[in-house]
């Protein structure tokens, strides 16, 4: 049975091919984009001789590329979307390049799909502060409210199930916070955004769902490997994880000291307020990047749970002390990796 990823050479990606190797599977196809080959996918043959990894390069906007992807599949996991651009960009790549696999997959319903979604498609704004957000939390009833990868990512997901309903491909869906390590962003917006030339610290005492790249791709692997769990959901979050509290002081103990200024949620509220009015009455000169929705969303303060991932076999392979020392040994290492 030959395995599909797709978005195999990307941060996340690349860990899940790995995984997959660690845990036994022989044949694999990395659907990877024209222009970008990942140099930790160099490695694999070396490492494990007898596996076939394939390269298969390709764009999922193309139907033929995408149907000649899927010969011979009998399982996907689906990681590619777009991480940052313009709004039609962004579509075009999660949510159209999605839809032409789901079409793919009409004519193949024993195909197994393994979409990975994301924490920031629960709509979590309304809730009180200290809610807890588990797989039972409804998702985000306004996407336009949210940021573009977010909304683009609940379009995907809720694509995935309408084709699931109506088709009967088997489906999990794994939804991970905020995924760092070694080659991942310095700074998730849970903790605060550089702004004014000053890094706006608005996390506080926070719980901050982190979950490090090889523990996500290890869940992603278990819940894939598991059977009888069709049309089921995990949350992806490690164990121990910080508060945005304690993340940002050991940013500044082992990466830079930044200048900061910490802000309080209702000074939060009312920086968003003005952001926002001024978003409109500029006609969108000063982009909404602050919002009161959206600050509720990142800062309010809800707990998280991995209880059902956990019932399903998932155990933590590297640590999280371990975890933030490596990634902020990385961070300290690299110029790119550093907030300015």
């Amino acid at each position: 049975m030959k395995i599909l990823v797709t978005g195999a050479n990307g941060f996340l990606g690349s860990a899940l091919v790995e995984r997959l190797l660690v845990h036994g599977e022989v044949d694999i196809r990395c659907f990877v984009r024209q222009e970008t080959t990942s140099p930790r996918l160099a490695g694999w043959a070396e490492r494990f001789p007898s596996a076939n990894v394939e390269m298969f390069r390709g764009d999922l906007t193309s139907r033929r590329d995408v149907e000649n992807a899927l010969v011979d599949v009998g399982v996907v996991y689906h990681l590619a979307a777009a991480m940052k651009g313009s709004a039609a960009d962004m579509f075009l790549d999660t949510v159209v390049g999605s839809k032409n696999l789901l079409e793919g997959l009409r004519s193949k319903r024993s195909t197994r799909v393994i979409l990975v979604s994301t924490f920031g498609a629960y709509g979590a704004s309304g809730l009180p502060s200290g809610a807890l957000i588990d797989e039972t939390t409804p998702l985000e009833s306004c996407p336009d409210r949210r940021d573009l990868y977010s909304h683009t990512k609940l379009r995907q997901e809720l694509l995935f199930r309408e084709y699931h309903d109506n088709y009967g491909f088997p489906l999990v869906v794994l939804r991970p916070g905020p995924i760092y390590g070694p080659g991942g962003r310095a700074m998730s917006t849970r903790v605060g955004i550089p702004l004014f030339g000053l890094f706006l610290y608005m996390g506080r005492n926070n719980a901050l769902p982190l979950t490090y790249v090889d523990n996500c791709a290890e869940a992603i692997v278990i819940a894939g490997r598991k059977g009888g769990n069709e049309g089921e959901a995990y949350n992806v979050v490690d164990d121990d994880a910080p508060t945005a509290k304690e993340f940002f002081r050991l940013y500044r103990q082992h990466v830079e000291k930044i200048r900061y200024f910490a802000l309080p949620y209702r000074a939060t509220q009312v920086l968003s307020t003005l952001i926002e009015r001024y978003n409109r009455h500029s006609k969108g000169q000063l982009p909404a990047i602050l919002t009161p929705y959206k600050s509720a969303y990142l800062w309010k303060g809800n707990t998280f749970d991995n209880g059902k991932l956990k019932g399903i076999g998932w155990k933590q392979i590297v640590s999280t002390e371990e975890g933030l020392m490596r990634f902020f040994s990385y961070l300290r290492d690299t110029r790119d990796g550093r907030i300015h």
